[in-house]
């Protein structure tokens, strides 16, 4: 009798694999989520370029949000930034993002 239960015991666990195994991949975002994310955070930074809520983003608009990036970027004032690999590699800091 016990072979018997130990028989189900693993085609229950060899049936059930599968299904964590489809469970876990599709926890992995694909290509498509990715973009369509990468998207919505294009989406967010025009709309907060387009100070004047026209729909458009002007030169003026584009060069202000520009230069406060920078200026945010530019910790030292020095009126210049580094790269955030290069910073990554001395260890200055952690790299900075939008």
């Amino acid at each position: 009798m016990m072979p018997r239960n130990l028989l189900i015991a693993l085609l229950n666990a060899i049936l059930a694999l599968p299904g964590t195994a489809f469970a876990q991949k599709t926890a992995v975002p694909n290509q498509q989520d990715k973009a369509a994310v990468e998207s919505a955070n294009v989406k967010e930074l025009l709309l907060l370029m387009d100070t004047d809520k026209s729909g458009k983003i002007s030169i003026q608009e584009w060069m202000k949000f520009m230069e406060a990036e920078f200026d945010r970027h530019d910790h030292d004032k020095t009126g210049g930034t580094r790269s955030e690999r290069a910073l990554a590699i001395e260890g200055v800091g952690q790299a900075c993002s939008l």
